[in-house]
């Protein structure tokens, strides 16, 4: 099964973002990775590693940022797992981290899921 790493500036909407897919998408692993190791803003190179670490299964996963430096600082750690079958999503983070594990639940593969998170764009709310 395709699983999630969530990369946040902050710890608390990384894990709350996790939380949030938990009822409606049993099984899928979401590993939050926001914060710095003191718990201050900011995002860790070590943190992101370990969260894909975690997340890891040869289906894939895939990796939602909310901004700035939580790219660059995801894009800097992707660069040394090129063996490994890791994405980064343009998508909007809470949004595509629900559609994306309820399709990961689904059983949809991981290009499928990252193609139709890239396509989604912008969420209309209404």
């Amino acid at each position: 099964m395709v699983n999630f790493v969530i990369v946040s500036h902050s710890r608390m909407l990384a894990e709350s973002v996790a939380e949030l897919t938990k009822p409606m998408a049993a099984g899928v692993k979401v590993i939050p990775a926001g914060g710095l190791e003191d718990g201050s803003f900011g995002t860790s190179y070590q943190i992101i590693t370990d969260a894909i670490e975690k997340a890891y299964t040869e289906a894939g996963v895939l990796v939602l940022m909310d901004m700035g430096s939580a790219v660059m600082t995801a894009e800097m750690v992707l660069e040394t797992m090129e063996d490994r079958k890791v994405k980064m999503v343009d998508c909007p983070m809470v949004e595509g981290a629900v559609a994306g594990t309820i399709a990961a639940a689904g059983g949809l593969d991981m290009e499928r899921i990252y193609r139709d998170l890239t396509d989604s764009g912008y969420v209309n709310k209404f």
